[in-house]
Protein backbone atom coordinates (compact mmCIF):
# COMPACT_ATOMS: atom_id res chain seq x y z
CA UNK A 1 0.00 0.00 0.00
CA UNK A 2 1.18 3.53 -0.95
CA UNK A 3 1.06 5.96 1.32
CA UNK A 4 -0.10 9.58 0.45
CA UNK A 5 2.41 11.18 -0.26
CA UNK A 6 3.30 8.95 -2.56
CA UNK A 7 1.05 9.97 -4.69
CA UNK A 8 1.38 13.44 -4.12
CA UNK A 9 4.95 14.03 -4.24
CA UNK A 10 6.22 17.71 -3.07
CA UNK A 11 8.78 18.13 -6.35
CA UNK A 12 10.83 16.16 -8.83
CA UNK A 13 13.77 17.25 -9.88
CA UNK A 14 14.93 18.01 -13.77
CA UNK A 15 18.82 16.86 -14.34
CA UNK A 16 19.42 18.85 -17.36
CA UNK A 17 21.68 17.08 -20.10
CA UNK A 18 23.33 14.39 -18.00
CA UNK A 19 26.71 13.55 -19.15
CA UNK A 20 27.39 17.27 -20.19
CA UNK A 21 27.22 19.13 -17.22
CA UNK A 22 30.52 21.07 -17.35
CA UNK A 23 29.19 22.61 -20.71
CA UNK A 24 25.73 23.63 -19.56
CA UNK A 25 26.60 27.19 -19.20
CA UNK A 26 28.39 27.25 -22.65
CA UNK A 27 24.79 25.33 -24.31
CA UNK A 28 22.55 27.21 -22.37
CA UNK A 29 23.56 30.35 -24.81
CA UNK A 30 22.07 29.03 -28.25
CA UNK A 31 19.08 27.89 -26.78
CA UNK A 32 18.67 32.12 -25.13
CA UNK A 33 19.72 33.33 -28.60
CA UNK A 34 16.73 30.60 -30.12
CA UNK A 35 13.99 31.51 -27.58
CA UNK A 36 14.38 35.33 -27.99
CA UNK A 37 14.17 35.46 -31.75
CA UNK A 38 11.09 33.12 -31.40
CA UNK A 39 9.49 35.14 -28.78
CA UNK A 40 10.84 38.53 -30.85
CA UNK A 41 9.59 37.01 -34.74
CA UNK A 42 6.18 35.53 -33.17
CA UNK A 43 5.01 38.50 -30.98
CA UNK A 44 6.23 40.92 -34.38
CA UNK A 45 4.18 38.52 -36.79
CA UNK A 46 1.28 38.77 -34.45
CA UNK A 47 1.42 42.51 -34.32
CA UNK A 48 1.85 42.98 -38.03
CA UNK A 49 -1.25 40.74 -38.63
CA UNK A 50 -3.53 42.64 -36.04
CA UNK A 51 -2.57 46.00 -36.98
CA UNK A 52 -2.87 45.90 -40.70
CA UNK A 53 -6.16 45.18 -42.00
CA UNK A 54 -4.99 43.95 -45.94
CA UNK A 55 -3.44 40.60 -43.38
CA UNK A 56 -7.12 40.18 -42.09
CA UNK A 57 -7.91 36.57 -44.00
CA UNK A 58 -7.72 33.12 -43.29
CA UNK A 59 -4.23 32.49 -44.30
CA UNK A 60 -3.42 34.72 -41.71
CA UNK A 61 -5.30 34.15 -38.99
CA UNK A 62 -4.45 30.66 -39.17
CA UNK A 63 -0.50 32.02 -38.92
CA UNK A 64 -1.56 33.92 -35.91
CA UNK A 65 -3.24 30.63 -33.94
CA UNK A 66 0.35 29.34 -35.34
CA UNK A 67 2.56 31.94 -33.61
CA UNK A 68 0.17 32.03 -30.39
CA UNK A 69 0.86 28.72 -29.71
CA UNK A 70 4.79 28.70 -30.83
CA UNK A 71 4.81 31.19 -28.32
CA UNK A 72 3.22 28.88 -25.49
CA UNK A 73 5.34 25.79 -26.72
CA UNK A 74 8.86 27.44 -26.21
CA UNK A 75 7.57 29.40 -22.94
CA UNK A 76 6.61 26.30 -21.94
CA UNK A 77 10.26 24.80 -22.11
CA UNK A 78 12.97 27.25 -22.55
CA UNK A 79 12.65 29.19 -19.14
CA UNK A 80 13.03 26.45 -16.99
CA UNK A 81 15.66 25.05 -19.23
CA UNK A 82 17.90 27.97 -19.15
CA UNK A 83 17.24 28.14 -15.46
CA UNK A 84 18.22 24.73 -15.34
CA UNK A 85 21.83 25.54 -17.31
CA UNK A 86 22.71 28.44 -15.97
CA UNK A 87 20.94 28.93 -12.24
CA UNK A 88 21.01 25.16 -11.58
CA UNK A 89 17.30 25.68 -11.03
CA UNK A 90 16.62 21.69 -11.16
CA UNK A 91 13.90 21.09 -9.05
CA UNK A 92 10.14 21.82 -10.38
CA UNK A 93 6.78 20.99 -8.01
CA UNK A 94 4.37 18.18 -9.07
CA UNK A 95 1.82 20.72 -9.90
CA UNK A 96 4.42 22.85 -12.26
CA UNK A 97 5.55 19.59 -13.85
CA UNK A 98 1.64 18.32 -14.92
CA UNK A 99 1.29 21.65 -15.89
CA UNK A 100 4.50 21.99 -18.12
CA UNK A 101 3.82 18.39 -19.31
CA UNK A 102 0.28 19.23 -20.56
CA UNK A 103 1.01 22.90 -22.19
CA UNK A 104 4.32 20.69 -23.86
CA UNK A 105 1.77 18.15 -25.46
CA UNK A 106 -0.94 20.33 -26.11
CA UNK A 107 0.66 22.89 -28.29
CA UNK A 108 2.20 19.76 -30.19
CA UNK A 109 -1.39 18.50 -31.15
CA UNK A 110 -2.76 22.45 -31.31
CA UNK A 111 0.25 22.69 -34.18
CA UNK A 112 -0.69 19.78 -36.39
CA UNK A 113 -4.27 20.54 -36.30
CA UNK A 114 -3.06 24.33 -37.27
CA UNK A 115 -0.86 23.37 -40.60
CA UNK A 116 -4.16 20.80 -41.22
CA UNK A 117 -5.98 23.93 -40.98
CA UNK A 118 -3.85 25.72 -43.18
CA UNK A 119 -3.28 23.19 -45.65
CA UNK A 120 -7.00 23.39 -46.26
CA UNK A 121 -7.32 27.10 -46.30
CA UNK A 122 -4.51 26.24 -49.20
CA UNK A 123 -6.76 23.73 -51.17
CA UNK A 124 -9.98 26.07 -51.18
CA UNK A 125 -7.52 28.84 -51.81
CA UNK A 126 -6.19 26.80 -55.26
CA UNK A 127 -8.91 24.97 -55.97
CA UNK A 128 -12.05 26.98 -56.02
CA UNK A 129 -10.15 30.44 -55.86
CA UNK A 130 -13.58 32.34 -57.14
CA UNK A 131 -15.25 30.31 -53.96
CA UNK A 132 -12.14 31.10 -51.17
CA UNK A 133 -14.39 34.03 -49.31
CA UNK A 134 -17.63 32.28 -49.31
CA UNK A 135 -16.42 28.59 -47.75
CA UNK A 136 -13.82 30.07 -45.69
CA UNK A 137 -16.23 32.63 -43.84
CA UNK A 138 -15.22 33.93 -40.38
CA UNK A 139 -17.73 31.85 -38.83
CA UNK A 140 -16.39 28.49 -40.08
CA UNK A 141 -12.64 30.09 -39.23
CA UNK A 142 -14.07 30.78 -35.41
CA UNK A 143 -15.67 26.93 -35.49
CA UNK A 144 -12.09 25.45 -36.83
CA UNK A 145 -10.21 27.27 -34.27
CA UNK A 146 -12.41 26.40 -31.64
CA UNK A 147 -12.35 22.60 -32.72
CA UNK A 148 -8.54 22.81 -32.63
CA UNK A 149 -8.71 23.87 -29.04
CA UNK A 150 -10.96 21.59 -28.04
CA UNK A 151 -9.74 18.42 -29.24
CA UNK A 152 -6.57 19.50 -28.44
CA UNK A 153 -7.41 19.75 -24.90
CA UNK A 154 -9.82 17.00 -24.21
CA UNK A 155 -6.98 14.28 -25.71
CA UNK A 156 -4.35 15.65 -23.68
CA UNK A 157 -6.26 16.27 -20.40
CA UNK A 158 -6.58 12.65 -19.23
CA UNK A 159 -2.55 12.75 -19.58
CA UNK A 160 -2.61 14.45 -16.30
CA UNK A 161 -5.34 11.98 -14.50
CA UNK A 162 -3.65 9.43 -15.69
CA UNK A 163 -0.27 11.05 -13.94
CA UNK A 164 -1.79 11.62 -10.82
CA UNK A 165 -2.77 8.07 -9.82
CA UNK A 166 0.07 7.05 -9.98
CA UNK A 167 2.71 6.82 -6.96
CA UNK A 168 5.88 7.63 -7.17
CA UNK A 169 7.85 6.46 -3.94
CA UNK A 170 11.22 5.48 -5.56
CA UNK A 171 13.28 8.29 -7.59
CA UNK A 172 11.83 11.47 -8.48
CA UNK A 173 14.80 12.40 -10.40
CA UNK A 174 13.78 13.10 -14.36
CA UNK A 175 16.62 12.66 -16.89
CA UNK A 176 15.36 15.32 -19.09
CA UNK A 177 15.09 19.34 -19.01
CA UNK A 178 11.49 19.05 -19.26
CA UNK A 179 8.29 16.89 -18.14
CA UNK A 180 6.99 14.63 -20.49
CA UNK A 181 4.16 12.02 -20.06
CA UNK A 182 6.00 8.91 -20.51
CA UNK A 183 8.77 10.04 -18.92
CA UNK A 184 7.55 11.05 -15.80
CA UNK A 185 5.17 8.00 -15.91
CA UNK A 186 8.42 5.84 -15.54
CA UNK A 187 9.49 7.09 -12.43
CA UNK A 188 6.87 5.05 -11.07
CA UNK A 189 6.44 1.89 -9.16
CA UNK A 190 3.21 1.08 -10.20
CA UNK A 191 2.25 -0.59 -13.83
CA UNK A 192 2.16 2.00 -16.24
CA UNK A 193 0.36 0.26 -19.14
CA UNK A 194 -2.02 2.66 -19.36
CA UNK A 195 -0.14 5.64 -19.79
CA UNK A 196 2.06 3.99 -22.27
CA UNK A 197 -1.14 2.92 -24.41
CA UNK A 198 -2.70 6.22 -24.03
CA UNK A 199 0.67 8.14 -24.83
CA UNK A 200 0.72 5.83 -27.87
CA UNK A 201 -2.92 6.37 -29.27
CA UNK A 202 -3.22 10.15 -29.06
CA UNK A 203 -0.39 10.60 -31.74
CA UNK A 204 -2.57 7.91 -34.00
CA UNK A 205 -5.58 9.60 -33.41
CA UNK A 206 -4.60 13.00 -33.89
CA UNK A 207 -0.75 14.31 -35.09
CA UNK A 208 -1.02 10.93 -37.96
CA UNK A 209 -4.25 11.65 -39.07
CA UNK A 210 -3.18 15.01 -39.41
CA UNK A 211 -0.21 14.09 -41.74
CA UNK A 212 -2.82 11.93 -43.49
CA UNK A 213 -4.92 14.80 -44.39
CA UNK A 214 -2.20 17.54 -44.90
CA UNK A 215 -1.09 15.10 -47.92
CA UNK A 216 -4.47 14.14 -49.00
CA UNK A 217 -4.97 18.11 -49.55
CA UNK A 218 -1.67 18.73 -51.54
CA UNK A 219 -2.70 15.69 -53.70
CA UNK A 220 -5.73 17.40 -54.69
CA UNK A 221 -3.55 21.00 -54.67
CA UNK A 222 -1.03 19.49 -57.17
CA UNK A 223 -3.32 17.98 -59.42
CA UNK A 224 -5.30 21.25 -59.61
CA UNK A 225 -2.30 23.48 -60.35
CA UNK A 226 -0.92 20.83 -62.93
CA UNK A 227 -4.04 21.07 -64.75
CA UNK A 228 -3.43 25.20 -65.26
CA UNK A 229 -2.67 25.85 -68.81
CA UNK A 230 -0.07 28.43 -67.85
CA UNK A 231 3.83 27.98 -66.38
CA UNK A 232 3.11 31.43 -64.70
CA UNK A 233 0.26 30.71 -63.19
CA UNK A 234 1.48 27.08 -61.88
CA UNK A 235 4.52 28.88 -60.69
CA UNK A 236 2.55 31.03 -58.96
CA UNK A 237 -0.02 29.01 -57.11
CA UNK A 238 2.83 26.32 -56.12
CA UNK A 239 4.95 30.09 -54.58
CA UNK A 240 1.63 30.38 -52.00
CA UNK A 241 2.48 27.20 -50.53
CA UNK A 242 6.10 27.40 -50.17
CA UNK A 243 6.34 28.74 -46.72
CA UNK A 244 3.05 26.21 -45.41
CA UNK A 245 5.57 23.17 -47.04
CA UNK A 246 9.01 24.33 -45.02
CA UNK A 247 6.74 24.85 -41.82
CA UNK A 248 5.52 21.76 -42.46
CA UNK A 249 8.96 19.80 -42.62
CA UNK A 250 9.93 21.47 -40.09
CA UNK A 251 7.59 20.60 -37.76
CA UNK A 252 6.88 16.55 -38.62
CA UNK A 253 10.29 15.87 -39.81
CA UNK A 254 12.24 16.01 -36.38
CA UNK A 255 9.12 15.01 -34.90
CA UNK A 256 8.92 11.45 -36.53
CA UNK A 257 12.90 11.12 -36.68
CA UNK A 258 12.78 11.54 -32.54
CA UNK A 259 10.24 9.02 -32.26
CA UNK A 260 12.51 6.63 -34.13
CA UNK A 261 15.21 7.31 -32.38
CA UNK A 262 13.56 6.96 -29.38
CA UNK A 263 11.85 3.62 -30.30
CA UNK A 264 15.18 2.11 -32.70
CA UNK A 265 17.83 4.29 -31.79
CA UNK A 266 19.00 2.66 -28.49
CA UNK A 267 22.63 2.95 -29.82
CA UNK A 268 22.47 6.47 -29.77
CA UNK A 269 23.62 8.57 -26.09
CA UNK A 270 21.07 9.92 -23.94
CA UNK A 271 22.31 13.31 -23.92
CA UNK A 272 22.44 13.42 -27.71
CA UNK A 273 18.52 12.48 -27.43
CA UNK A 274 17.65 15.00 -24.55
CA UNK A 275 19.93 17.66 -26.84
CA UNK A 276 17.98 16.97 -29.96
CA UNK A 277 14.83 17.36 -28.29
CA UNK A 278 15.25 20.32 -26.98
CA UNK A 279 16.53 22.17 -30.22
CA UNK A 280 13.16 20.50 -31.58
CA UNK A 281 10.77 22.39 -29.23
CA UNK A 282 12.74 25.92 -30.01
CA UNK A 283 13.69 26.09 -33.52
CA UNK A 284 10.67 25.79 -35.10
CA UNK A 285 9.07 28.57 -33.30
CA UNK A 286 11.72 30.97 -33.59
CA UNK A 287 12.03 29.55 -37.35
CA UNK A 288 8.34 29.79 -38.55
CA UNK A 289 7.76 33.49 -38.71
CA UNK A 290 11.23 33.57 -40.88
CA UNK A 291 9.92 31.23 -43.24
CA UNK A 292 6.83 32.99 -43.81
CA UNK A 293 8.51 36.86 -43.60
CA UNK A 294 11.05 35.71 -46.28
CA UNK A 295 8.20 33.53 -48.42
CA UNK A 296 5.30 36.20 -48.05
CA UNK A 297 5.36 39.24 -49.67
CA UNK A 298 2.74 40.79 -47.66
CA UNK A 299 4.25 40.40 -44.24
CA UNK A 300 7.64 41.39 -46.12
CA UNK A 301 6.06 44.90 -47.65
CA UNK A 302 4.38 45.42 -43.52
CA UNK A 303 7.54 44.63 -41.90
CA UNK A 304 9.39 46.90 -44.17
CA UNK A 305 7.04 49.53 -43.07
CA UNK A 306 7.02 49.07 -39.97
CA UNK A 307 10.37 49.39 -39.97
CA UNK A 308 10.68 52.41 -41.81
CA UNK A 309 8.02 53.88 -39.58
CA UNK A 310 10.50 53.18 -36.20
CA UNK A 311 13.07 54.70 -38.33
CA UNK A 312 11.04 58.23 -38.73
CA UNK A 313 10.22 58.33 -35.40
Amino acid sequence: MYNLSCYNPSSFILVGIPGLEKFHIWIGIPFCVIYVLAVVGNCILLYLIAVEHSLHEPMFFFLSMLATTDLILSTTTMPKLLGNLWLGSQEISFSGCLTQMFFLHFSFVVDSAILLAMAFDRYVAICFPLRYNTILTPRLIVKLMLGIVVRSFLVILPDVFLLKRLPFCKTRIIPHTYCEHIGVARLSSADISINIWYGFSVPLMTVNSDVVLVAVSYIFILRAVFQLSSQGARQKALSTCGSHVCVILMFYTPAFFSILAHRFGHGVPRNVLILFANFYVAIPPALNPVVYGVKTKQIQEKFMLLLSWKKSQ
